[in-house]
């Protein structure tokens, strides 16, 4: 199969994380959160070989109410998945077991931020 072909099998999701209840933020917030565009299985898991396919598109944007928003990537290295937003590893945020998570309303993910917190966030859409 040419690689176009195989390319364009690996459908590109939009999923819409909002922060969850953490610690210093009891109801969570609507106003943090990310917004991803990356590869699903039917099943809803993160398809691999979509992400190997069509990693340039696979992105991230973080938006964190009174910051500007970061527009950044979605990488998988040797310490697992991350966000990635500028060279150096400085800013990466890892995400816990991405590839185990099922990204479908309702299910949550975790962070780490930069500043090395894990924040827990909840799926509220997938598109």
């Amino acid at each position: 199969m040419p690689p176009e072909h195989a390319a364009s099998q690996h459908r590109l999701y939009s999923v819409r994380l909002l922060l969850a209840r953490n610690p210093g933020f009891p109801d969570g917030s609507t106003s943090r959160g990310y917004e991803l565009r990356l590869p699903l299985s039917a099943d809803g898991h993160l398809d691999e070989a979509g992400y190997r396919a069509r990693r340039a598109e696979c992105s991230v944007r973080r938006f964190w109410e009174n910051e500007p928003d970061q527009e950044g990537r979605l990488v998988h290295g040797r310490h697992g998945w991350r966000f990635d937003y500028a060279p150096g590893e400085d800013d990466d945020e890892p995400v816990h077991r991405l590839d185990a998570h099922v990204f479908r309303p309702g299910e949550y993910v975790s962070v780490r931020e930069a500043d090395g917190e894990s924040l827990t966030f909840r799926i509220v859409s997938v598109r």
